[in-house]
């Protein structure tokens, strides 16, 4: 034989190791037998003809086995396919089974499917977890600011991890609770005196109902006082009646300077009339003097009337002077 045949025949054999170990990996198959777990070689080809990573199956089944647990491969093969992560199932068992915790195959694939990390709920029902609410104000009936930040300590509740509310519900019913409690004081020094008021009146609301938490404490961090809203909205009520009232003066004095807009063209208009008249009489007297129905007598006499008319206007003119000067 040549060496370029043997090149290809050890080749080809390295393909065929390859496919072979790929779809029966020994190594696995071996490690589960030393664990005393029983696995037919032909179950782990068979899950890779189901798209199935095999080390993704038997290294938590090999966990669970030596812990006691007993689930069968076809339901962690169903996990699996459903889009599950084994791996953290299994932990969680494990980890449950150490803490004392009722957790069972199906809840515990069903916590999993639901999004949650099953491991870390299982290790927060051991160790409770402490959750600060972001700074909550609320106004007292005084109109005084109260700012608290309050301090909650839950655990999980492995029962209610299907369906219960997350940590924002706890937070955001805290919130309310603290908000309700200043609101409801008279002043905002009762809370100062008493921060512990505000707690006692949130735990007895019952805020883990329907969550995935069980509230264990609530303790108030910090409690500040803000500003004196009453009084600030006092300020602005003010400057808005202010602003009104400028506004009702304002439309006054346009309304009066129209009307006396209006009065003065009334009175243009009637001196212009006057003057118009005036314009007319000469003419009307030429008339009546070319038509024969005024005298040339007659026309002298209105004339001396229209003098003594203008010399005792004169007369009243130079003595109004007098009269005011007197006084």
């Amino acid at each position: 034989m040549t060496e370029g045949v043997i090149v290809l025949i050890v080749f080809g054999l390295l393909i065929l190791f390859g496919i072979v170990s790929y779809y029966f990996p020994f190594g696995l198959w071996i490690s589960a037998w030393a664990s005393g777990l029983s696995v037919s070689p032909f179950k782990l080809i068979a899950m890779r003809f189901r798209k199935i990573n095999p080390y993704d199956i038997i290294t938590p089944a090999i966990m669970l086995d030596k812990a006691g647990i007993k689930v069968e491969l076809d339901n962690l093969e169903s996990h699996y396919l459903a889009g599950g992560r084994v791996g953290n199932v299994a932990a969680a068992l494990i980890a449950a089974q150490k803490a004392g915790i009722n957790l069972g195959f199906k809840q515990a694939t069903a916590i999993d499917l639901a999004g949650r990390d099953v491991r870390d709920a299982v290790s927060l029902c051991v160790k409770p977890k402490v959750i600060n609410t972001p700074l909550v104000a609320a106004m007292a009936k005084n109109g005084i600011q109260v700012k608290a930040i309050a301090r909650v300590t839950v655990k999980a509740d492995i029962n209610k991890l299907v369906g219960g509310a997350t940590e924002e519900t706890i937070l955001a019913r805290v919130g309310e609770g603290i908000v309700t409690t200043i609101g409801s004081a008279e002043s905002h020094e009762e809370i100062l005196e008493n921060p512990d008021r505000i707690s006692k009146v949130i735990q007895d609301k019952g805020l883990d109902a329907n969550t995935a938490f069980e509230i264990l404490s609530i303790d108030i961090a910090d409690v500040d006082i803000g500003e004196n809203i009453g009084a600030k909205l006092q300020i602005d009520q003010s400057e808005a009646d202010m602003k009104i009232a400028r506004a009702k003066a304002a439309e006054r004095r346009a309304m009066a300077e129209a009307k006396e807009q209006e009065m003065k063209a009334y009175e243009q208009e009637m001196k212009a009339k006057l003057v118009e008249a005036e314009a007319a009489v000469p003419q009307a007297i030429a008339d009546a003097l070319k038509d024969g129905n005024m005298g040339i007598l007659d026309y002298y006499t209105l004339k001396n009337i229209s003098s003594d008319t203008e010399m005792r206007k004169s007369f009243s003119a130079m003595a109004e002077p007098a009269k005011k000067t007197t006084r």
